[in-house]
């Protein structure tokens, strides 16, 4: 993880909030929350630990963001109870890394904690015990571990989970048009290989797809690249790759013309050719003429390999511990795919050398069969075959507390003659490149984010975040949402400048609560679509409530049960797509308090969100998950 100093992480915090790997405390004293961090931080795979700052405080009345140094004073007495008690409380001592820095006359301490081995794994309170004395980092909260939580670090122990045996699997689940692909592809990359002598058993047993003995049976990476989509259904049903159409430009926006979904199953080498193939001749053709200008050939204008190179990682680096489908999602201007399991790597260093590989012996395979790297250079591939085609960058959004990673690929051309001519519209503010880059794409997605800003222009956050800040203080773009949720729409003077059309498409404030004579869908349909309209007010929601539920509200005591509250809120999601906002009023409760308590432990268990492509999104909002 990148080594930030005080000042530079405070200006990550009034950026992006506290966030998976900032915690911001007063530091006045070592209290339980501040250890639960460092348990959490400690035993969250794939982090690779997190800071601590102590003697910061924040604004809790500030619109935005504001945290400030308030200072520890007695900096020696706490660094020794710190270091102390990360010794002596848990079952394995841990050693913090403790930093002192002056400024402005104030005492901050900086505290780093590494992320433990998989075999040090679960970190937890020996006066607790398992599971409860046990802490993940699920977003910018410390969650109890659950029992499947232990699995999954017991299981890290253990190996490759792409390694585990399925007992219920014999030699009969084996497609051999797969080994034959296999074989055919192992030529093509090195026809002198050793294996390719193997016998179809050999062969299999040497790329650990099967277990030894007389009646073998199917690894996990042997069901999914060699098994035959019977045994596929049987043992891992929910393994497959769903490519979805979706007219528009967001998910869902017409309810009753919803998509058209092609579902896939098979062996992963056949299955990455089969879905590049569909999104491929689904794309618009265009025409390039060859130099002699004679013959001319149809082309899609987005670069095949780009293509292929994210449907291959998306099948390579997912989570197969899941029971979810990878989704390819092709909307009229761009293709997302999204992915169980969130990258291992983290989010700043994607696209430099070196790999994080969750299924090494898929990965294997992948690369041996010439359809993946293994040094990490994929992204990197990408993101210069599209400027090469004078495409927009790929972008890439990896959440932890979804578990899940998605891959955008702009079907836009990137600063072409129009665009620059559009962008002479803006002269007199005197942009860089990355912010008239950060214009285009606005024009494009209708908002931006501090993240996705980044991946399109190759910065760091500080420098993201300075060039989005001038851009909102020109009204070129206006700030909605606050701390990590902050996105960036049109502002007045982007409105003012650009073309009638457009400024009439602007965005504006958007509430998703339906007219008062709609009917509520069913539970499992599309919820209603948002509509424009002027805020609603705690009455307004009141009166679309069924007066059992408007009970059980009215009886929620300040300091009731979670599990209460959570209840609450599923039965409300039940009824329609509800924003955060809504919720707060309904229960008058903080919009950060509610988010941090009770829905983040939530989702994707019993709610998700009603725009799953875009978590910014400016009319995001909640619904229960369809069982």
């Amino acid at each position: 993880m990148t080594d930030y100093n005080v000042p530079e992480i405070i200006e990550l915090l009034n950026t992006q909030d506290e966030c998976t790997w900032i915690e911001a405390k007063k530091g006045s004293a070592i209290d339980t929350s501040i250890m639960e961090t460092v348990c959490s931080y400690s035993n969250e795979p794939g982090l690779g630990g997190g800071y601590i700052l102590l003697g910061v405080e924040e604004d809790e009345n500030s619109l935005f963001p504001y945290y400030s140094i308030c200072g520890v004073k007695e900096a020696d007495k706490v660094q020794i109870n710190l270091a102390s008690q990360c010794a002596d409380s848990f079952n394995i001592p841990v050693r913090p890394i403790i930093e002192t820095e002056i400024i402005n006359g104030k005492v901050v301490i900086k505290v780093f904690i590494n992320e433990l081995s998989p075999e040090q794994k679960p970190l937890f309170f020996k006066r607790k015990g398992l599971p409860k004395g046990a802490y993940r980092r699920i977003g910018s909260t410390d969650q109890h571990c659950t029992e499947d939580d232990l699995r999954v670090f017991y299981s890290a122990q253990q190996g490759s989970f792409d390694a585990t045996v399925l007992n219920n699997t014999d030699w009969n689940d084996i497609d051999e048009s797969a080994i034959d692909l296999y074989r055919r592809l192992r030529t093509n990359t090195k026809p002198n290989a050793e294996e390719l002598l193997y016998s179809d058993k050999e062969l299999l047993l040497s790329l650990n797809c099967i277990s030894r003995g007389n009646e073998p049976k199917l690894t996990i990476c042997g069901l999914l690249l060699f098994g035959t989509k019977t045994a596929q259904r049987r043992c891992m049903p929910m393994m497959r790759v769903d490519y979805i159409r979706v007219p528009g430009l967001r998910w869902i926006e017409d309810p009753d013309n919803r998509f058209n979904t092609i579902d896939m199953r098979g062996s992963l080498l056949q299955l990455a050719y089969r879905a590049v193939d569909a999104i491929n001749s689904d794309l618009p053709r265009g025409f390039v003429l060859n130099e002699n200008n004679i013959q001319a050939n149809t082309t899609s204008g987005l670069p095949y390999k780009v293509l292929r190179e994210a449907v291959v990682n998306a099948l390579m680096h997912r989570s197969y511990r899941e029971n979810r489908p990878t989704q390819i999602i092709r909307y009229d201007n761009r293709i997302e795919i999204i992915n169980p399991g969130f990258s291992l790597k983290p989010e700043e260093m994607l696209g430099e050398p070196g790999s994080e590989t969750r299924n090494q012996f898929i990965a294997a395979i992948f690369h041996e069969t010439d359809l993946a790297e293994t040094k990490g250079s994929g992204i990197r591939s990408m993101r210069r075959l599209m400027e090469r085609s004078h495409l927009a960058p790929p972008t890439f959004e990896s959440s932890r507390e979804s578990n899940h990673f998605v891959a955008r690929l702009l079907l836009h051309h990137f600063l072409n003659e129009d665009d620059l001519n559009w962008l002479n519209l803006f002269d007199k503010y005197q942009l860089n490149d990355n912010q008239k880059k950060a214009l285009i794409f606005v024009r494009e997605a209708e908002a931006i984010d501090n993240q996705t800003f980044r991946q399109i222009c190759g910065v760091d956050v500080l420098k993201s975040s300075l060039d989005l800040r001038k851009m909102r203080d020109d009204e070129l773009l206006e700030a909605k949402g606050k701390g990590r949720a902050t996105y960036y729409i049109p502002g007045k003077t982007f409105i003012a400048l650009t073309s009638a059309p457009y400024a009439e498409s602007a965005p504006v404030e958007i509430d998703t609560a339906p007219p008062l004579d709609q009917s509520a869908p069913p539970l499992g349909q599309s919820a209603p679509v948002p509509h424009l309209s002027a805020p609603v007010s705690v009455g307004v929601l009141r009166k679309e409530l069924p007066k059992d539920l408007l009970t059980d509200i009215d009886r929620l005591k300040r300091k009731c049960n979670t599990e209460d509250i959570q209840q609450i809120i599923v039965r409300l999601c039940t009824i329609r797509a509800f924003r955060l906002q809504e919720i707060c009023l309904l229960l008058g409760r903080s919009k950060k308090h509610t988010l941090r308590q009770y829905i983040q432990p939530m989702m994707n268990s019993q709610i998700e969100y009603l725009y799953k492509d875009m978590e910014n999104h400016p009319a995001q909002a909640y619904v229960v998950i369809a069982r």
